[in-house]
């Protein structure tokens, strides 16, 4: 009656780990040869565990990843421009930390979203805040923000998001409200958080794409000089993939 007790209060106070934990130690017969210190450090351990697992899923689940993508599952066998020395030693995360960001470009099918998303789901997995948005999509949600008057609120969404990723940049030449909207974004999270961008078109021709000189300036100076930069190339992952199922 006292365990159960037990339990139910370690469910009211939320420590759902710690309760797991307990009633298993319930079960363990031997577990009497333990000392009261290291079967609470047991329960502390394994409360602490189902916390960070908690949060990390919670962290996922909000960074609405387009595909579920793993440092771990990245192909290094094919040359595709990734350096695997590279990509490691980006994976500790510490490039956040520094207020670094990742620029990823390459031709369709090269794997760009996939390297993009393995970053941003090791930052998850290390405890960041993550955002993963498409460029079309990003414009339309302050576009809609700007009319029910949620604006200030998704702006500073995006500039507290430690990590955010923008993916498929430049399909066209940007709109004056977009070139504008962009900039206010990065120039947001300048100096506070990372950002990762995904492109089809090479860094060289983002001035042009941008179209304002100046804007255009302004935005590329904030994201360019502190990149780490990878040039994807190559045939299709997608083609390549669908040719081994045949």
């Amino acid at each position: 009656m006292l365990n159960e007790q037990t339990m139910d209060k370690l469910h009211t106070l939320k420590l759902n780990g710690m309760a797991d934990a307990f009633k298993e130690q319930l079960e363990q017969h031997d577990i009497g040869h333990l000392t009261f210190e290291e079967r609470f450090g047991l329960l502390v351990d394994r409360h602490w565990t189902w916390k960070e697992d908690r949060r990390m899923k919670r962290l996922l689940k909000s960074a609405k990843l387009k595909t579920n993508a793993c440092i771990e599952d990245i192909d290094f066998r094919k040359p595709r421009g990734i350096d695997r020395s590279v990509v490691l030693r980006l994976a500790s995360c510490r490039w956040i930390n520094s207020i670094q960001n990742i620029i990823i470009t390459g031709p369709t099918g090269a794997g760009k979203t996939f390297l993009a998303c393995a970053f941003a789901n090791k930052a998850c997995r290390e405890g960041f805040t993550t955002l993963y948005r498409r460029a079309p999509r990003l414009f339309q949600e302050i576009a809609i923000a700007r009319a029910d008057g949620s604006y200030v609120k998704l702006m500073n969404k995006f500039a507290t998001t430690k990590l955010l990723i923008i993916d498929d940049f430049g399909l066209a030449p940007l709109l004056d409200s977009e070139r504008r909207e962009l900039l206010e974004v990065i120039e947001d999270r300048q100096g506070l958080s990372s950002t990762i961008i995904v492109s089809q078109v090479p860094i060289k021709n983002w001035h042009e794409n941008i179209g304002d000189p100046t804007i255009a300036d302004a935005i590329l100076d904030r994201i360019v000089h502190n990149a780490h930069k990878f040039e994807l190339e190559g045939d299709s992952m997608r083609k390549t993939i669908m040719s081994s199922e045949k």
